[in-house]
């Protein structure tokens, strides 16, 4: 959305690294062609030794990053993937050093001697490309430069070995790095910059914000918005959450952002829902703050609003179509209970409907959304169902002696974190407006 336009990352960190660069020497990586073909790889694999060599100090090593991470930016994306795998093949542990270190600790027949081992094994596991990475962090707004740098690198290291090796590299760093204990919890409100506004609009990932007034209404005074932030990043969030103070449970997202609707009193609120959760930052996926957001949330409005007893989330259900549709090709007619199946039919035979009018049948029907009275015969079926796909429906542990979670994903975070399933509503609004892929909350 052009409206929200914010200034590239190239830009910000070019005008921060300048000063870094030497004036007086010609940078050694500059000038490199965008998909970094091999002449360019062998100059920024030397320029990457350098930076590991140390030499001329601190001064000269952030010079030399700074000069690594410029020329980073610049390339496209094959560019930055040959970037990525240079640095995550050539600067890899070396495994025969581990497998002499491994020997030697077998080896050690005392305890001096197996402690030695154990530190010299310990430094041989400590890839190079290690250091070359905190010397990025180092940099001005070099934590943001390295968060982006794995979102660039989480699909690649997919496919790849190597590249996996140094994705699970960086993730320990940030995540070391982002420790919850650093992180500040600020309230975004219409007051705070614009700056932060046009990110938290860019950065919605529930409910799209749809312009300035969306925006005004979700900051009014009976809703809350908190992010996360971190001192090495302070004007961008990491995680935010949008909060609204009610007298009771909702049952309609459409309600909740209707910017139409007259502003309640937060002061005699009884319940807080949390409508929707973002994460702001795909290079921090997999380092979870939800869960203690969430519950600094829930400390932070506690203290605001004595009348709060109830904290609860209004969420969607993705995946729940695509679920629905293989279990009722799998069971049939056996999917439903014989009185839903009875009023499916009586409804039917009532309004002449011919074909097929199964439930299976009843949600490909083109008129369905606008079929006020076919939507609710099949409301309490698809309840009952989406209960089931919630509470029972598995995913396999990833691990070998792990715990089978729920397969949706919304719900195995909100239960993994203490909540229970207190009601399904049947959002058709919100099918009209965004289809299948949320219809339940």
């Amino acid at each position: 959305m052009a409206e929200f336009f914010s200034p590239g990352l190239m830009e910000r960190l070019g005008t921060l690294w300048r000063d870094l660069v030497p004036q007086r020497e010609e940078p050694m990586v500059e000038g490199l062609q965008p998909d970094l073909p091999d002449s360019d790889r062998e100059i920024v694999r030397a320029q990457m030794k350098s930076c590991l060599e140390g030499k001329g100090g601190d001064v000269s090593a952030r010079t030399r990053a700074a000069q690594l991470g410029k020329a980073y930016l610049s390339l496209n994306a094959k560019g930055k993937e040959h970037f990525l795998r240079l640095m995550a093949e050539d600067f890899d542990t070396d495994h025969r050093a581990v497998d002499a270190a491994i020997s030697r600790l077998l080896a050690a027949v005392d305890p001096d001697a197996r402690d030695q081992a154990e530190r010299s094994l310990r430094k041989t596991l400590d890839a190079p490309r290690r250091k070359l990475l905190t010397q990025f962090n180092a940099l001005p707004n070099g934590v943001k430069f390295l968060v982006d740098m794995r979102s660039d690198l989480m699909p690649l290291a997919k496919k790849d070995r190597h590249l996996r090796g140094l994705e699970n590299d960086l993730k320990y760093l940030l995540r070391s790095w982002f420790d919850v204990g650093f992180l500040e919890l600020r309230q975004i409100t219409w007051d705070s910059p614009a700056s932060i506004l046009e990110k938290i609009v860019a950065y919605e990932a529930v409910h799209a914000i749809k312009d300035w007034h969306d925006l005004k209404n979700r900051l009014d005074s009976d809703r809350r918005l908190y992010a996360f932030f971190h001192p090495r990043m302070p004007d961008e969030p990491l995680i935010f959450v949008q909060v609204a103070l009610l007298a009771g449970l909702a049952g309609n997202i459409q309600e909740l952002l209707d910017i139409g609707a007259p502003v309640g009193d937060a002061s005699e609120a009884n319940t807080a829902i949390f409508y929707s959760i973002s994460n702001a930052q795909r290079g921090l996926d997999g380092i979870s703050f939800g869960n203690f957001l969430i519950k600094k949330v829930v400390q932070t409005l506690s203290k605001e609003f004595s009348n709060l007893k109830t904290f609860a989330t209004l969420s969607p259900m993705p995946g729940f179509r695509k679920w629905l549709d293989g279990y009722l090709a799998e069971k049939g007619d056996a999917a439903l209970l014989p009185a839903e199946q009875k009023q499916l039919a009586a409804f039917a035979k009532k309004q002449g409907l011919s074909g097929k009018t199964g439930l299976a049948g009843c949600l490909q029907r083109p008129d369905l959304l606008e079929d006020a009275a076919l939507a609710e015969v099949i409301r309490e079926p698809l309840i009952r169902l989406g209960a089931l796909y919630l509470a029972l429906e598995k995913r396999p542990a990833r691990e070998e002696g792990g715990v089978a979670t729920a397969a949706n994903p919304v719900a195995h975070f909100h239960l993994t974190n203490g909540a229970r399933i207190e009601r399904l509503n049947c959002g058709w609004a919100t099918v009209r407006r965004t289809g299948w892929s949320r219809p339940m909350a």
